[in-house]
C-alpha cells in the first residue's frame, strides 16, 4: 500500500507554455499524524495576506557575530536568515503540530510503514542561477549532509539503507534498522544544495563565498560580522505557488549585528531597525520610550515553551537525592522573584511541555512546584526534608553526611540570570547552605554543559507540538552518560527510557500525546529541575509601517507572512 502525495497542475495543461502563469493549487501535504489540514485545492495559507504587497525593506538586529555563510557545516557562525535562501523538498507550515507540502519534490511516495520515501522532482524547480534541480541534486545533498553535515544531520542520513534514482526525475530513500515514524519526515525537509556549485569546493568549513542556492530569497552583501542583505529572488521560480503566497514581502532583508542587547535596543528606538522581538520581560516593561513610531505588541501562541529551569546535576552528591532536591525546590522564593524582576508577568512552569496539550493531567501523585505557602512555611518543609536525609546544621551551616558544608556553585551564561540566582542563593543561607553563582562567556559556558561539569546550570529545554527522537537525547540513560547531549540533569530510569522510545513510534496523535503525558508524568516526578517562569506570549515591537496578518499561526508570528503598509517606503 502506498500513500500518495500530488500536486495536480492544471495549469500546466491550460498553459502548457507559460511557466510562470498564475495558480492556486496546494500540494497534498505529509503529517506526522492524523490528516494534513490543506486540501489540494487550497488557495493559500490561513496565516498569510495573499495581497500583501511586495517592496520596502525589513531590517533587524542579531546579537553576536558570524562567520560563515554554509547553515549545515559544523564548522563556523553561520549567519543569520539563510534559512530563506534554500528550498527543501517539502515546506513545513506552522498551523499544524507537524505537517510537511511538496515544494521542490512536486510528488510523494511514503510506503504505509514509512520505510521508504519516493520524490519526484517538480520540473520547474530553479536554483537562483537558472540551472535546474535535479535528482542528481538531491542525492548530492543527502550524501554530502550524511558526511559531513551538522551532527543531527549526520546521524538521521546514516539510516538510509539505499538510494535509488529512478528514472530523471525520482529518487527513493528507504530506511535500515532505527528507523521511525519521523524518519521520512526529516528526509523530506532536506535542504536542496547545487552539486554543480559545491562538488569541488570543500563543505565542512566556514565560507564567506556568496553560495549558490535556491530560496526566495538571495544574499546581495556581507560585511564579515556586521551585516548581510537578502534581496527577493523577483525570478523565484516557486513564487506562484499556493504554499508560498503571501509570504517573503520585503525586497530587503537586513540583518545588523551587535554586540549587545541594550546597544541594539537603543538602535531600534532610534530607527535605525523596524522590528524587534524582546525576551525580557524587564525591558519590555521599562526600557522602551513611548514614540509615534513603533508600537509593541504581544502576539498569542499554542506551542510549548522554554523550559528554564535551575537543573540539578543528579550525577553529584547530595542531588543524587530526591528529599535534597524537593527541599531546594521548597527554598525558591518564586512569589518574590516573580513579582520583583518580571513585574508580576510571568507564570510558573509546571510541565517539560508546557502551555500545550502535550502535559501530564494535573492529578495527585504529580510532583509540582510548591505554592499558596508562605516563605516560613516553605523553609520549615524543606528543613524537615534536608534532616531526613541526614544533611543537618552544625553551628550554623548545613552539613552533609561526609561532614563538609553544604555548598554548591549555579552556572550561568547570562548576567540577566544572576539576580534570580542571587535571590536563590540569599535564601538558601537561611537554611545553612551556600550557593555561589559564575556567569561565563558563550564559549566557555558550553564547554562545561556538554561535559556536565556543573552542580547546578541555569538553562532550558526547547520541545515542540510534535516531539520525536531528541526525546531520547534529552532524557535517556545513554544521554545521561555521553557527553554532548542534552540529559542535563542525569536522569537514567527504565520507564523514562521506554516512554522517550516509543514517542517516535507513536501511530496517531492521540497515543503520541498519551505518551508523551506519561513521560512528563515521569519526569516531572524525578524532580530534577527547579521550573522558572515563562510568558504565553511572543513580545515584539514593530515599526508602524509594518503590517501583519490577521491570524497567528499555532506556533507563534512568522516574519515572512509581514509586509509593508501601502503609502509606506
Amino acid at each position: 500500500m502506498k500513500i500518495t502525495l500530488k500536486i495536480l497542475f492544471s495549469f500546466l495543461i491550460l498553459f502548457p507554455f507559460n511557466a510562470h502563469a498564475e495558480f492556486e493549487l496546494m500540494g497534498e501535504g505529509l503529517a506526522m499524524h492524523g490528516a494534513p489540514k490543506y486540501t489540494v485545492d487550497a488557495p493559500h495559507l490561513d496565516y498569510v495576506n495573499p495581497e500583501a504587497p511586495k517592496k520596502g525593506t525589513l531590517r533587524q538586529a542579531v546579537i553576536g557575530t558570524f562567520d560563515s555563510l554554509n547553515p549545515f557545516a559544523l564548522k563556523g557562525k553561520a549567519a543569520q536568515g539563510l534559512h530563506l535562501a534554500y528550498d527543501r523538498l517539502m515546506q513545513r507550515v506552522w498551523d499544524e503540530p507537524f505537517t510537511l507540502y511538496p515544494l521542490v519534490a512536486r510528488r510523494a511516495e511514503v510506503s504505509s510503514d514509512r520505510s521508504s520515501i519516493t520524490f519526484e522532482i517538480d520540473a520547474l524547480a530553479k536554483f537562483n542561477n537558472g540551472e535546474p534541480i535535479t535528482v542528481d541534486d538531491v542525492i548530492f545533498s543527502y550524501e554530502t549532509l550524511k558526511d559531513e553535515g551538522r551532527p543531527n544531520m549526520r546521524r538521521v542520513y546514516q539510516l538510509a539503507k539505499t538510494v535509488e534514482k529512478i528514472g530523471k526525475d525520482k529518487v527513493k530513500f528507504t530506511f535500515g534498522e532505527g528507523y521511525d515514524q519521523e524518519t521520512a519526515m526529516i528526509f523530506a525537509m532536506m535542504p536542496v544544495l547545487s552539486k554543480n556549485y559545491w562538488q569541488e569546493r570543500t563543505f565542512d568549513s566556514s565560507t564567506l563565498d556568496i553560495p549558490v542556492s535556491s530560496g526566495p530569497y538571495k544574499i546581495k552583501e556581507v560585511e564579515p560580522g556586521r551585516k548581510i542583505v537578502y534581496e527577493r529572488d523577483r525570478t523565484y521560480w516557486a513564487r506562484d505557488k499556493a504554499i508560498i503566497k503571501g509570504q517573503n514581502n520585503f525586497d530587503r532583508l537586513i540583518y545588523d549585528y551587535f554586540r549587545d542587547d541594550t546597544v541594539a535596543l537603543e538602535a531600534f528606538q532610534k530607527g535605525l531597525l523596524d522590528i524587534r522581538r524582546e525576551y525580557d520581560i524587564s525591558k519590555w516593561e521599562t526600557a522602551y520610550r513611548v514614540s509615534k513610531e513603533f508600537e509593541k505588541r504581544t502576539f498569542d501562541h499554542g506551542r510549548p515553551v522554554r523550559i528554564d529551569s535551575l537543573i540539578f546535576n543528579t550525577r553529584k552528591k547530595p542531588f543524587d537525592d530526591i528529599r535534597v532536591r524537593k527541599a531546594l525546590n521548597y527554598a525558591f522564593d518564586e512569589n518574590w522573584v516573580n513579582k520583583n524582576l518580571y513585574f508580576g508577568k510571568l507564570k510558573r512552569i509546571k510541565s517539560f511541555y508546557e502551555n500545550s496539550e502535550l502535559e501530564a493531567p494535573k492529578t495527585n501523585g504529580l510532583w509540582q512546584p510548591p505554592a499558596n505557602m508562605s516563605m516560613r512555611e516553605r523553609l520549615k518543609k524543606a528543613d524537615e526534608l534536608l534532616n531526613e536525609a541526614g544533611i543537618k546544621v552544625i553551628d550554623g551551616k548545613r552539613i552533609l553526611p561526609d561532614r563538609s558544608h553544604f555548598s554548591f556553585e549555579i552556572l550561568s551564561n547570562s548576567p540577566e540570570n544572576e539576580k534570580t540566582a542571587l535571590n536563590f542563593a540569599n535564601t538558601l543561607k537561611r537554611l545553612g547552605i551556600r550557593a555561589t553563582i559564575r556567569t561565563l562567556d558563550t564559549a566557555a559556558f558550553r564547554d562545561r554543559l556538554n561535559s556536565y561539569d556543573f552542580d547546578m546550570v541555569m538553562y532550558y529545554w526547547q520541545n515542540s507540538l510534535s516531539p520525536g527522537t531528541e526525546q531520547y537525547l534529552y532524557w535517556s540513560c545513554t544521554a545521561a552518560e555521553s557527553e554532548g547531549q542534552w540529559n542535563f540533569a542525569g536522569i537514567c530510569d527504565k520507564r523514562i527510557d521506554a516512554a522517550a522510545q516509543k514517542i517516535p513510534f507513536a501511530k496517531n496523535r492521540e497515543d503520541l500525546v498519551s505518551t508523551t503525558q506519561t513521560l512528563d508524568r515521569l519526569l516531572l516526578n524525578h524532580v530534577t529541575t527547579i521550573p522558572l517562569f515563562y510568558m504565553d506570549k511572543d513580545m515584539i515591537a514593530v515599526k508602524n509601517t509594518i503590517a501583519t496578518p490577521e491570524k497567528t499561526p499555532l506556533y507563534g508570528p512568522v516574519i515572512e507572512t509581514w509586509w509593508v503598509r501601502k503609502g509606506s517606503n
